[in-house]
């Protein structure tokens, strides 16, 4: 049985270690209550222009429409934007986000990465440092996106995914990440980014059969609006993954709270149950050795 000075530190330790972590809860929860917001007003926004996409494109012979971003062609090359955390203590978050990533690749990349046209474009540091590490051909210009999570910044990275993928350096390029569902719950999204699907005509919710005027025509807005919906749709997979890492955050230190908590009572029960031994050993050498002074008087 430990002595009480080590289960006494034992007990301070885990006490201070369930401050940090309790801490460390407090603060995921304020910054995702922020991310939550913005991934909540973005939603509405990219679904609407989707919507307006989808209407325009009603009125537009897509088939006749010079549209570089949806050229469908042999998949020589590809780039996979996989989206991590900067920081850990976030649970099975950014693990996840790999496995599935492996598994990807596995089903539908293999001979891609086998003849060596397998890219990565890592956002976020664990993405950088995981990938970097494993000898994967990184694009590392822009793994630092959330140290500034804001579309000026976002839209560099998607410019290059886009320009990338119109001069034919990749032929397929998907992102994966976190989707927020809410606090306790990620969903992991892997999501054609381009060359975009065929646009057909106008279905479902966000089609809406208007009629409208187009100024200066239904061409241009059409072309003006698919370089737009697609950085944000950029924007908005980081603003998913932002979200889901802070829910995941605050999820995995109140688990490890909670786990404190109970460590710390069967810490304190063995503290007593010690305690209590020391103190009948005490008890007993102390009636010993009146029972040994009676005998010999």
């Amino acid at each position: 049985m430990a002595n009480l000075k080590e289960v006494k530190g034992r007990i301070q330790s885990v006490t201070s270690t369930q401050q940090i972590t309790k801490a460390m809860k407090m603060v995921a929860a304020a910054k995702l209550r922020r991310a939550q917001d913005r991934i909540m007003q973005m939603r509405p926004y990219a679904e609407k222009l989707d919507g307006v996409m989808q209407n325009v494109s009603s009125a537009v012979d897509t088939q006749s429409v010079d549209n570089p971003y949806g050229q469908e062609r042999d998949v020589n090359a590809v780039l996979l934007v996989v989206i991590s955390s900067d920081r850990g203590l976030c649970g099975a978050f950014n693990s996840n986000i790999f496995k599935h990533t492996r598994s990807l690749i596995a089903e539908k990349y293999s001979h891609i990465e086998a003849s060596g046209n397998l890219h990565i474009l890592p956002i976020g540091k664990r993405a950088f440092e995981y990938y970097k590490k494993r000898g994967y051909s990184i694009i590392d210009n822009y793994y630092d996106l959330f140290n500034s999570l804001d579309f000026d910044h976002v839209r560099a990275a998607a410019e290059y995914t886009m320009k990338s993928f119109v001069s034919q350096e990749y032929d397929q390029i998907e992102i994966i990440f976190n989707e927020f569902k809410n606090v306790a719950t990620q969903i992991i999204r892997n999501e054609q980014f381009l060359p975009i699907l065929p646009i057909g005509p106008s279905e479902g919710i966000n089609a809406l059969n208007i009629d409208f005027i187009a100024e200066p025509n239904e061409v241009f807005i059409f072309n003006e609006i698919i370089p737009k919906s697609l950085k944000i749709q950029f924007y908005k997979g980081l603003l998913e993954s932002n979200a889901s890492e802070h829910g995941a955050r605050m999820t995995a230190m109140g688990q490890a709270t909670d786990n404190a908590g109970e460590l710390l009572k069967e810490l304190k029960l063995t503290y007593n149950r010690t305690r209590q031994a020391a103190i009948t050993k005490e008890i007993l050498e102390i009636v010993g050795g009146a029972e040994a002074l009676a005998k010999e008087s």
